[in-house]
């Protein structure tokens, strides 16, 4: 790699203020802000709006739509004569 033109890669912690969930990571993001880790260090934060502690999808709360409705709307649409 050429030397100087590359961001600096460290440690960063990732905090989800929605869920109160936090993780400690590697990037290239950097933050003035800091947190003190459950190690002791201190780290720089980035506060993040979602994450897999607040998506609906990982968490399981997302909402199916009324596929079976759909199907069946398609089926009485486009079914074959005298077959069922």
């Amino acid at each position: 790699m050429k030397p100087g033109i590359h961001p600096a890669y460290g440690p960063v912690v990732f905090r989800d203020r929605a869920a109160g969930f936090a993780f400690l990571t590697r990037s290239t993001m950097t933050s003035d802000r800091t947190v003190e880790w459950e190690d002791g260090n201190t780290y720089p934060v980035v506060d993040v709006e979602i994450s897999s502690a607040s998506h609906p999808f990982y968490t399981g709360t997302a909402r199916v739509l009324d596929t079976a409705g759909r199907v069946e709307r398609f089926e009485r649409r486009y079914r074959r004569h005298g077959a069922r």
